[in-house]
């Protein structure tokens, strides 16, 4: 049997290969890759397992104003890569730079909390992505306490551990304790049952990381933050149900990111007109006769 392609055909065939090209650049795990366009992103994070693209919004709160937009594959990784990306480009074209930000536990990344805080001089009101807490009546990394002095980690039973101050490849130090220290310790059961001595990873932002914990434990995030953030959600809600934005048209990254600027813009139009709606004040109001 021979198959043959028309013009329109073979034109698909051509950009579904090209997206292939740019897929494999972006270095990220696929366990499925879509047959229509292989730039998003297979996970089931956001509901039933699909292929969905992120729509990450930079907002100004105060105005309830879309400031940038981006899109990228359903991923933590790219997701958070979107943050620098966004802040960047209104710091450059605008010349504006948020003095915090907000966001979920998505973007508390260890890179993400480090460049906001080490680079930008953002307070980050943002929850920690922290996976450090133990389930096994074991001692946690929070158990010990972080001699900032002698960058040294304390355990419960006052014994020391030390890094060799080499970063992995994932940018973290790890601290290990004495194995004739751990050998004696009536606490081993509880520390390293199954080691031979106890190892704490550390981040290399985790001064970032500290910093972030601190300010979603105070008043500020508690009262003010956390109930800003539902301007945020409100409007990928009006996206959603208002606009009716709940797939693409187009393929590829760059398709996506200008159907989500295009739906950014019809926002805040609507912003816009429901701002100059409303009647000038009327300064004579309350002025002496």
């Amino acid at each position: 049997m021979k198959w043959t392609l028309d013009k329109t055909q073979s034109r698909a065939v051509k950009e579904y290969l090209a997206l292939l090209d740019q897929e494999d650049s972006l270095n990220r795990p696929q366990k499925s890759v879509s047959l229509t366009d292989p730039m998003c992103q297979w996970t089931g994070a956001k509901g039933p397992a699909d292929f969905y693209y992120s729509n990450n919004y930079l907002i100004d709160v105060d105005h309830n104003v879309i400031m940038d937009v981006e899109a990228s594959p359903s991923t933590n990784l790219l997701e958070v890569d979107t943050t620098r990306t966004m802040i960047e480009r209104v710091e450059n074209n605008h010349g504006l730079r948020p003095k915090r930000l907000m966001g979920d536990t998505a973007y508390g990344t260890a890179d993400n909390l480090g460049f906001l805080v080490n680079e930008k001089q953002i307070e980050p009101h943002v929850p920690v992505h922290d996976k450090s807490k133990r389930n096994d009546n074991t001692y946690s990394r929070e158990d010990f306490d972080y001699i900032e002095t002698d960058d040294e980690y304390e355990c419960p039973q006052g014994n020391r551990l030390r890094s060799t101050g080499r970063p992995t490849a994932d940018k973290t130090l790890l601290y290990r304790s004495r194995n004739r220290d751990c050998a004696i310790c009536p606490d081993k059961s509880r520390c390293c049952p199954n080691t031979v001595n106890r190892k704490i990873p550390r981040s290399v932002n985790e001064s970032a990381r500290d910093l972030a914990r601190s300010i979603t434990a105070g008043d500020t995030y508690i009262n003010i933050s956390s109930k800003q953030r539902k301007k945020v959600e409100m409007l990928f809600a009006h996206m959603k149900r208002h606009l009716n934005f709940s797939r693409l048209r187009l393929r590829g990254l760059k398709s996506a990111n200008d159907e989500c600027l295009l739906v950014a813009t019809a926002q805040n139009l609507r912003r816009l007109a429901k701002l100059c709606a409303q009647p000038p004040p009327d300064h004579r109001i309350g002025a002496p006769a």
